[in-house]
């Protein structure tokens, strides 16, 4: 089989790999939930490839997270419950009506109203996914959660999860006027894990650990930066400046684990200021 610039022959390929007895043993074995975590992995090295500027990587990656999608419906396939033109179908379907100041008559539309457009669509979609689950006597997917977030996917990374959340509860009036409020909430946040530890329990300040994050992320969403993208930029900055360490100790015939904390912490603000003078340069 050789490879080809048309969808038909990775479908062909995917269904290959899982005939039995001729097929891949390894993809035989996979199922809805094995391959769940590696589709979450894939997404997230599409997003590494664009914070990179790497094109080539990105179609790369591109094509992995195509996989996914070809291997999930191809186990929808089996089990006769849809397969790839459904899928397919679907979503030109959703674009098509969400879209109808495009495929429609409303035309003309501002950003802004096109997103509100947007939302109002997604809730009649919901209204009708929740009307015929009634109708077929199963309770609404969303049933035991809050009506106003119900449509946040449980499913998603925490950060990403906390910031969608947010989102939606300050759409209906929910949130803080002014960034330096939630400053002020990080800052009780963080007074309430000193309490924790100065009690010496660990599990609450662990607990209130949390309770930080959200308001960080909170924090990020008032300042218009995404909560993913600087932590994933902060990632890199550390990698680099550890990396640098690591060079630094190297000249000196030492690794990490030979350098006393001080020594890799002086290395540390050396790295951070070559970083600075760079940067004004």
């Amino acid at each position: 089989m050789t490879p080809a610039r048309d969808i038909s022959r990775l479908l062909e390929i995917m269904a290959a790999l899982r005939t039995p007895k001729t097929g891949c043993p390894w993809d035989l074995e996979q199922t809805f939930a094995t391959i769940a975590p590696y589709t979450i992995e894939e997404a997230y090295e599409v997003a590494d490839a664009i914070a990179r500027l790497d094109l080539d990587d990105l179609r790369d990656e591109l094509g992995d997270l195509l996989l996914q999608v070809v291997f999930h419906a191809r186990l929808a396939q089996e089990q006769g419950a849809f397969d790839f033109a459904d899928v397919v179908e679907a979503i030109t379907t959703k674009l098509i009506r969400r879209h109808p100041h495009v495929f429609g008559d409303a035309r003309e539309l501002t950003s802004e109203a096109v997103t509100n457009l947007w939302h109002d669509i997604k809730a009649q979609e919901k209204a009708e996914k929740a009307a015929k689950a009634e109708q077929a006597g199963r309770p609404p997917r969303d049933a035991a959660r809050a009506a106003t977030l119900a449509d946040v996917p449980v499913a998603l990374p925490a950060l990403t999860r906390a910031l969608k959340l947010q989102q939606k509860a300050a759409k209906v009036g929910f949130d803080w006027n002014d960034p330096k409020a939630v400053l002020a909430k990080i800052r009780e946040e963080a007074d309430e894990i000193e309490a924790a530890l100065d009690a010496g329990d660990k599990v609450d300040a662990g607990a209130e650990a949390g309770d930080l994050l959200f308001a960080v992320v909170n924090l990020a969403r008032h300042l218009d930066a995404d909560p993913e993208g600087v932590l994933r930029a902060t990632n890199q900055k550390f990698e680099r400046r550890f990396a640098s360490i690591e060079r630094a100790l190297a000249a000196r015939g030492k690794e990490p684990a030979q350098a006393t904390l001080a020594e890799m912490d002086a290395l540390w603000d050396a790295a951070k200021a070559a970083e600075k003078a760079a940067a004004r340069n």
